[in-house]
């Protein structure tokens, strides 16, 4: 379990698994302002998707989801990329997830604006705001029970029950799908967003693409046809939005699946990390379609969650050090932000450094791992974090994440998501939905 009292520590702990983590006393680099397509984002430390599960049937956001969002507006982020919002009813995720449309717009925008409204009331700033626009692919449930749409069969998760034919998208589905991300990224844009994100992580469907070596036809077989679907998608929400409005990705650059079932490994054999690929596409984005900000993550929250959610506990014995895992993402990250260095990239996987968070992006910033700290549970478990931070208080152990994962049982429960240990309305939540579920096992 996670026993370290300081960055010394820490350090002797890395030496001892021959890795590197970085440190630096300076936080002050995290309040240094930064400029991304004419905006200004007045800190370094962004919130990550944390998806809640808590929409209303049509896509809205609901009562729990303004209450997170208003208390990531009181954190001090200087950006908060809001949560999975599906595009189509079909990719949502369950029946909660949000789903922007035209016919919910409003909704989008009045949230958007008690965001900036809450912000600039407490720190006379208001935060760049992202929309992750998604497809949710083999892990669509919109009605609550599985109803999957894969790019390919892959066997290390389908083994010896493939998923039916019919239920792998077609090129002219695809090519649909590129179109509704310009409609999407249009919808955004009037919602009050600052940008949208078409994501292609954690094994969604943007995401699965990048790896379909062996689909046939426009979208699968050369690194060309894997990364048309991604290239395309931001394309088209370029032309279809203003100047201004930020296109982006939150992008998984290592899959931790070997080849032919992974991204950003060697096609010769292996899991290791192999960034040939990452950096090609990566350097495409940002050379050829002006992308700026790029948020990177690793691994699959569902399968491999030791990569991408380093944690003492997972649903599996643990196959390394969560120390590992942090560096591993480390390592990946940098890798691309030293081949593009004017590229603003966002880094993942903070949480499970606790109170000695702050110190180890400090030193990934100074040290040129990525440009901004991106936080994901450690906002549902203290959503005052930035300002703590940002005040030079630091972090309190007490109110830190402990990587327990009690927030992602709730959204495997079918529930809505949150912190079990620190938020009182989902710890009465957890208990309550484990016991139903203890029932009908």
């Amino acid at each position: 379990m996670f026993h370290y009292k300081s960055i010394d520590e820490l350090r002797a702990a890395a030496e001892k698994e021959q890795i590197v983590l970085p440190f630096s006393e300076n936080a002050a680099v995290l309040g240094t302002p930064l400029t991304i397509d004419g905006h200004v984002i007045p800190n370094r430390i962004a919130i990550q998707p944390m998806e809640g599960c808590d929409g209303t049937a049509d896509g809205k956001p609901d009562a729990l989801t303004l209450r997170r969002y208003d208390r990531f507006a009181e954190s001090g982020a200087g950006l908060i990329w809001e949560e999975a919002t599906a595009v189509w009813e079909e990719g949502r995720a369950n029946p909660r997830q949000l789903w922007i449309n035209k016919d919910n717009i409003d909704a989008y925008r009045a949230m958007n604006d008690r965001i900036r409204e809450i912000s600039m009331k407490k720190f006379g700033y208001a935060p760049l705001i992202i929309m992750q626009a998604t497809h949710s692919g083999r892990y669509s449930k919109p009605h609550g029970t599985p109803a999957p749409l894969i790019a390919y069969n892959n066997p290390i998760f389908e083994k010896d029950s493939p998923i039916p034919a019919d239920r792998i998208v077609s090129d002219d589905y695809i090519k649909r799908l590129i179109e509704r991300y310009g409609e999407a990224a249009h919808e955004a844009e009037l919602a009050g967003f600052d940008g949208v994100d078409v994501k292609a992580c954690h094994r969604y469907l943007g995401c699965e693409l990048l790896s379909a070596y062996n689909r046939p036809g426009e979208f699968g077989g050369s690194f060309e046809n894997r990364t048309r679907f991604l290239r395309e998608s931001i394309a088209n929400a370029k032309a279809s939005t203003g100047s201004g409005f930020i296109v982006t990705s939150r992008l998984n650059i290592y899959d931790g699946f070997p080849y032919p079932y992974g991204f950003g490994v060697s096609e010769t054999g292996g899991v290791a990390p192999d960034m040939t690929e990452p950096k090609k596409l990566v350097g495409i984005l940002h050379k050829e379609l002006g992308i700026n900000l790029l948020d990177i993550t690793i691994g699959n929250p569902y399968f491999n969650p030791h990569v991408n959610r380093p944690a003492d506990i997972q649903p599996y014995e643990l196959p390394e050090d969560p120390l590992v895992g942090v560096a591993r993402i480390l390592a990946c990250t940098r890798e691309i932000q030293q081949a593009y260095p004017d590229l603003a990239l966002i880094g993942s996987g903070v949480s499970y450094m606790r109170q000695f968070a702050p110190q180890m992006v400090s030193g990934a910033i100074e040290q040129g791992y990525y440009t901004i700290a991106g936080f994901g549970r450690m906002a549902f478990a203290y959503p005052d974090f930035a300002a703590d931070i940002l005040s030079g208080r630091g972090l309190d152990p007490k109110k830190c994440c402990i990587a327990c994962g009690k927030c992602t049982q709730l959204m495997r429960y079918g529930s809505t998501a949150g912190c079990v240990v620190r938020d009182k309305v989902y710890t009465t939540l957890y208990q309550q939905v484990a016991k139903g579920k203890e029932a009908r096992v």
